[in-house]
This record gives structure tokens, C-alpha cells and sequence, in this order.
């Protein structure tokens, strides 16, 4: 009897009780997935009304696939390869607190929309190959847009985050993809009934209302495994 008390109290999470402070979130170098998707919540919550329109690339995109073929879903996605690229400079931007030149802009979408590209054509494999080559690449992005290297540089600085903690980089894109995938679908389960106009237009608030987490927790997980390289030991020379 005693032992079975003492493994559920070992087995058992707390909770804060009513009243007490919440935790304090862990250290960039440090944070977890899951820490990394509730920061992503809470910044989208403290500055709503700036973080919303980085849902509009994913909501034209839904809206011009609908009915298509998966190929010809893959091809528009591609295409929108610029729109999703600035909403994730906005979303960088955004997380760093920095001004960023229109030249300097411009250039982090080019190169964004390169990195995109073949992203959309991985999905027709499955969607995990997509998400591991932008955790490998895609924080490019971030990088051209808050430290404006050149852009050979980079690609450089871009896989070295990666490569601080890749198993980190990985889990959290794949997360937020889950997480979006999962709530879209709760939606249609709830709105079939609607009938088709109905439905496309909640689907399309939803898009617009959710897709801001993915390039939120983007921007984020530059910060995180910029963190882990900054902590990281560095190589003694000799």
C-alpha cells in the first residue's frame, strides 16, 4: 500500500493551485517544444491585432485549392512561395522587435521563396520530408531578416542553427504543423453541415485565425537555437 502511494505521488503532475503564480518559462537555450507552442500562443494573444494579417497567405492559399487536385494544390502552394516568405519576415520581424529595410525585406523573401519551393513537393511524398528540409533551411529567413548577412553567409548561419539541436528545430515545426492540422480538421468535423459555402468560409477564418502560429513558432525557434549555439561550448584552439 505504501508503495502504491508513493508511486502516484511520484506519477502525478501538480498543478498550480488557484491563486499561485504560473511558472516562470524556461531560457530560449532550454525551452521545450511544448514551451516553444504556448510562447507562440502567448505572444499571438499580446499583440493580436499586429499578428493576424500573417494569416492571409494561408487563407488565399485554401481558398484557391479548394477542390483541386493534390498536384495542382502542390503547384499553387509553390506559387505562393513569396507570400509565405514575407509573412514569415513579418512574423521575424515581429518576434526580433527590429526594423528592417525594404532592400533587406526583399531580399529575405527572394531567398525565402527559393527555400519554400520545394516544400509543397515534398508534401506529395508526406509531409514530414517537407517539415525536416525547412527545420534544415528554412531559418534563412530569420536570419537575412534580423541579421541581414550575406546571403551565402546565410545558408551557413541557417544550417549551423539547425544543427545546434535539429531533433529541437524538427519537433517544433512538426508541433505546430500537428497542431494546426488538428484544430483545422476539428473544424470541418464541426462545420460539414453547413453545406459547401458555408463551410469554405469558416475554414477560411480559421486559416486566417491559426496559420499565424506557424510562422510565429518559426520566428521563435530561430531564437531558441540561436540561444543554443550561443550556450554551446565553443572548440578550443590550438
Amino acid at each position: 500500500m505504501t508503495a502504491a502511494v508513493a508511486f502516484d505521488a511520484v506519477a502525478r503532475p501538480r498543478y498550480p493551485k488557484q491563486g499561485e503564480p504560473l511558472p516562470q518559462p524556461l531560457p530560449p537555450e532550454t525551452r521545450t517544444v511544448g514551451q516553444l507552442v504556448a510562447e507562440s500562443i502567448r505572444f499571438y494573444g499580446s499583440r493580436f491585432w499586429a499578428v493576424l494579417p500573417l494569416g492571409f497567405p494561408v487563407l488565399v492559399v485554401s481558398q484557391l485549392t479548394v477542390g483541386l487536385a493534390t498536384a495542382l494544390q502542390a503547384l499553387v502552394l509553390a506559387a505562393c512561395g513569396p507570400l509565405m516568405a514575407a509573412a514569415f519576415v513579418r512574423a521575424s520581424v515581429l518576434v526580433g522587435d527590429r526594423a528592417i529595410s525594404r532592400g533587406a525585406a526583399l531580399r529575405a523573401i527572394a531567398v525565402g521563396s527559393l527555400v519554400w519551393l520545394p516544400a509543397p513537393f515534398l508534401t506529395l511524398v508526406f509531409v514530414l520530408p517537407a517539415v525536416a528540409w525547412l527545420a534544415l533551411v528554412g531559418l534563412v529567413v530569420p536570419v537575412l531578416a534580423l541579421e541581414q548577412p550575406t546571403v551565402r553567409a546565410a545558408f551557413r548561419r541557417a544550417i549551423e542553427l539547425a544543427r545546434a539541436d535539429y531533433v529541437h528545430a524538427l519537433g517544433s515545426l512538426a508541433t505546430l504543423v500537428l497542431v494546426f492540422g488538428l484544430v483545422r480538421l476539428m473544424l470541418v468535423l464541426l462545420l460539414r453541415d453547413l453545406g459547401d459555402s458555408g463551410e469554405r468560409v469558416a475554414l477560411g477564418l480559421a486559416d486566417l485565425v491559426l496559420s499565424p502560429l506557424l510562422f510565429l513558432g518559426g520566428a521563435l525557434l530561430y531564437v531558441d537555437q540561436a540561444a543554443r549555439v550561443r550556450s554551446s561550448p565553443r572548440p578550443k584552439e590550438r
